[in-house]
């Protein structure tokens, strides 16, 4: 990360801030058609879906090196377009424009360590081992921020990890997903609207 980047992305903490609640959502992946429904793009895949039902339209927001989707400012879906390993430097960006606290953002990603079908919201931790949540961690200087993890099982034998984690989910395995999806949208509107400790006790015991 350059001193420029740092500078300009880092939320700063002397800013008046929103209401409390979450307010940011993002949905780590990767641009671009060759990524669409990869594993590693499962969190793409549900703030679509979270846009969707609102009828909320996506824009690419150069500033915010993301595609947006919001109501307003009181709630913004976003998709990084700066690949995964830089996902950090498009939160950051959000975050300080809308005036944000780390605890008023929601990560989605897909996590190795968790079956198929698995959900599970925190309101902190390590980045485990994904790159997307260690440049987060890189760019807000901190590992206080909630994150929904949508398991996708760990790879298979001794076959590469990139070639699981970008590879897209069988014929089989899709249906699946879609039933995990409609339950993680579920959790995320309760995140949103009972708080994060609601969802964590009604969707963590769920697969």
């Amino acid at each position: 990360m350059s001193i420029f980047d740092r500078f300009i992305s880092r939320p700063d903490a002397g800013e008046p801030v929103s209401p409390d609640g979450l307010r940011l959502v993002v949905g780590l992946g990767n641009p671009g058609p060759e990524y669409e429904k990869t594993r590693h793009n499962i969190g793409f895949d549900l703030v679509e879906r979270l846009a969707a039902e609102r009828g909320l339209k996506w824009t690419k927001e150069h500033k915010f090196r993301s595609k947006v989707a919001a109501r307003g400012k009181d709630l913004v879906f976003a998709k990084p377009l700066t690949y995964m390993n830089l996902s950090g430097n498009a939160v950051a960006r959000l975050m300080r424009d809308h005036k944000l606290r780390s605890d008023q953002i929601l990560i989605v990603y897909d996590d190795i360590s968790l079956p198929p079908g698995s959900l599970r919201f925190r309101a902190n931790g390590s980045a485990g081992g994904h790159n997307g949540i260690k440049s987060i961690i890189d760019y807000l200087g901190t590992e206080a921020f909630p994150r929904l993890r949508i398991g996708i099982g760990a790879k298979a034998g001794d076959s590469p990890l990139t070639d699981h984690v970008l590879g897209r989910f069988s014929a089989e395995e899709w249906p699946e997903m879609e039933k995990v999806l409609a339950i993680a949208v579920d959790g995320v509107n309760c995140a949103l609207s009972a708080g994060l400790d609601s969802a964590m006790n009604q969707y963590n015991r769920r697969a």
